[in-house]
């Protein structure tokens, strides 16, 4: 209906087309890119546009599809990754790449460059106008206007991850003997085949690398890693779009260039560009239209939650913030600012600060966190990415953040037992889904009532998760805010780094909400201050129950519940935690009577373990941080300082 909608601008750009060719007559110079002689390359006999050689001339070919010719091989350079072309298929818009490193018939060569689809995300991407999905009917598109269920994967994921145990599951596939060296150096290799969940990640391991292959056999789940390298050995196709839209009349040409978003009409070969005579027709046009048209775009984009995010100019972001005038707090990544688009709806815009990230990647991360939609995760609206400036455009919570809601202060609204245990809930289903229900396992590494906001119904939503992926687990500083952050990310010796680290935030943070009050600093100076886990797993060890003032009997019920759950949750040892949290939404949302008591939570790095009995004596000694992760942690907790 959206795109019906929108037919009127349409036609009367179509309108004024007309208008330029029975009116106008202006001379300028004639596209000729499509008049070049083919080029070829080895096993590439036809390169015409879009694609050109790198010594071509200047006027053949579109300069975003350079390829070379080294060694009497087509060479396409992506995301710094060098790879030979197979094959251009110009009926169907597809080229064949495969990975310069891997050689037909030696299954010990592996791809050196990482490329997932996200990086390949054509509606965002300014670098390279590749897509790894096909839309059906093979034409252009106007980039927002078009529904990805009509969008054909061109190409399924191999993603290679290292384990340094062996690993017993349908999911991996061995890659011995083909790299035993490897594998006796590093650990053992695997791969998988398809998207990977969080759930498919075992204990122990790491990505490596995410690569692509476009072998039809690749759904084959009964499959040898020698036929998957055959597979990667054949490469993978990507898609290119054409980039004008054309209408034809008798006498002339008209065309709609999306890449350059400039109209042109041609007479005989000769290009009309920016005609005087209909620059008032069409201001007259644009005025009457461009603001209707702006809140037709805006809702339809917010309709469809499978579109991108929008991409804004500097300029509209100073216009939506009335010159940056309301200023609505700040953090570790910048100052956040209430704005209002065209179409009447609030937003909150965040300013990032100087990251060392280049542009692309910024840009990649925004591809990856668009796609986002859930009801408990903030949702991305749009960005800029405009020179140094970088600023994302979240919807707006009108009723805050947690914090000042579980801490109340004069004037606002207290939380009732009711809906601190359903914000509770949506809380974890939402990390739950950045976790397990994304393209990509997404860690959050920062869960604080501070980044839980609030909507107008005080549903919650999860906000400031950045992208933390599966394939970049390996931190060398502590990440997130002290009195949160999980144990592993000090000691070394208790497990790696993984989804367990945002539990056992989440516990602390589930703490809070049903104790209405902060876990104070466990290595506080006064010892007349309170632990609330410890408190609370005291009580209730001594058969005490823990009652809120003023609550009934359910709330009371599911005020424990809750305790229970986030006493499991701050496990010491990430092994001990709820398995997901899926797993943790299923304890919020169980019986009570099903809920085991956990074992104490250990606290550090103040209270150490206490060995009550010579046979529990080992094992007490083993799970407790050693003299030197107690040093390591203090310099890890002033790095983390240094972040928040």
């Amino acid at each position: 209906m959206a795109a019906i909608r929108m037919l009127p601008f349409t036609s009367s750009l179509f309108t004024v087309f007309l208008v330029v060719g029975f009116f106008c007559v202006v001379c300028s110079a004639k596209d000729d890119r499509h008049q070049c002689a083919p080029s070829s390359c080895g096993i590439i006999p036809n390169i015409s546009y879009p694609f050109r050689l790198k010594h071509d001339p200047h006027n053949c070919g579109d300069q975003r599809y350079n390829l070379s010719c080294e060694n009497n091989r087509t060479v396409l350079y992506l995301y710094s990754g060098k790879y030979y072309v197979q094959s251009i298929n110009y009926d169907n818009y597809t080229i064949r790449i495969v990975d310069v490193n891997l050689r037909e018939g030696d299954c010990s060569s592996m791809p050196h460059h990482s490329l997932a689809g996200y990086n390949l995300d054509n509606q965002i991407a300014g670098g390279h106008p590749y897509s790894i999905c096909q839309i059906a009917g093979k034409t252009r598109w106007n980039p927002y206007l078009f529904d990805q269920t009509d969008c054909v994967e061109l190409s399924k994921p191999i993603i290679f991850m290292t384990c340094e145990t062996q690993v017993n599951s349908p999911l991996y596939v061995d890659t011995s003997p083909c790299t035993s060296l490897m594998s006796s150096l590093s650990g053992y290799v695997f791969v998988k085949i398809g998207h990977l969940n969080a759930s498919d990640m075992r204990d122990l391991c790491r990505i490596d690398l995410t690569v692509a292959t476009s072998w039809p056999g690749a759904n084959d789940m009964n499959i040898s890693y020698v036929d998957i390298h055959k597979e990667l050995v054949y490469g993978f196709e990507l898609s290119w779009l054409q980039g004008k839209r054309r209408f034809y009349s008798r006498r002339s040409t008209c065309y709609i260039d999306y890449d350059t978003g400039k109209a042109a009409c041609s007479f005989n070969g000769i290009t009309v560009l920016g005609i005087p005579c209909v620059i008032g027709l069409l201001i007259y046009k644009w005025k009457k239209r461009h603001l209707s048209m702006y809140v037709l775009i805006e809702e339809f984009l917010q309709s469809h939650n499978n579109l991108m995010p929008i991409r804004y100019s500097y300029s509209d972001i100073k216009k939506m913030t009335r010159g940056f005038k309301e200023k609505l707090g700040e953090g570790g990544y910048g100052s956040v600012y209430k704005g209002k688009l065209r179409s009447g709806r609030f937003v909150a815009i965040k300013m990032l600060g100087k990251s060392k990230a280049n542009g692309q990647d910024f840009i990649n991360e925004v591809g990856a966190i668009g796609r986002i939609h859930h009801v408990n995760v903030v949702q991305l609206i749009g960005y800029c990415a405009e020179g140094s400036k970088r600023a994302l455009v979240y919807e707006f919570m009108s009723n805050g953040s947690l914090d000042r809601h579980i801490f109340p202060k004069e004037g606002l609204i207290s939380l009732s037992c009711k809906k601190t245990f359903e914000i509770s809930v949506g809380v974890a289903r939402g990390i739950s889904y950045l976790h397990q229900g994304c393209d990509m396992q997404i860690l959050h590494f920062d869960i604080k009532p501070h980044n839980i906001l609030l909507d107008d119904n005080f549903v919650p939503k999860v906000s400031d998760f950045g992208l933390i992926s599966d394939s970049s687990l390996t931190l060398t500083a502590a990440r997130g805010t002290i009195g949160y952050i999980a144990p592993e990310l000090f000691y070394k010796n208790i497990g790696g780094v993984s989804n367990k680290a945002d539990i056992y935030s989440f516990g602390m943070l589930l703490m809070e909400i049903a104790g209405r009050r902060k876990n104070l600093n466990r290595v506080a100076a006064h010892e007349s201050q309170i632990y609330i886990p410890s408190w609370v797993y005291d009580q209730f060890s001594e058969g005490n129950d823990i009652e809120i003032e003023g609550a009934t009997e359910e709330e009371n019920e599911k005020t424990k519940k809750m305790l229970i759950v986030a006493l499991w949750c701050i496990q010491f040892k990430p092994s001990d935690r709820p398995a997901s949290m899926n797993k943790v939404v299923e304890m919020l949302e169980g019986e009570i009577e099903c809920l085991e008591m956990p074992p104490k939570p250990f606290l550090y790095p103040q209270e150490k373990p206490v060995v009550d009995d010579e046979d529990d004596s080992e094992t007490t000694r083993s799970s407790g941080p050693s003299k030197d992760d107690v040093q390591e942690s203090q310099s890890l907790i002033q790095n983390a300082d240094g972040i928040m």
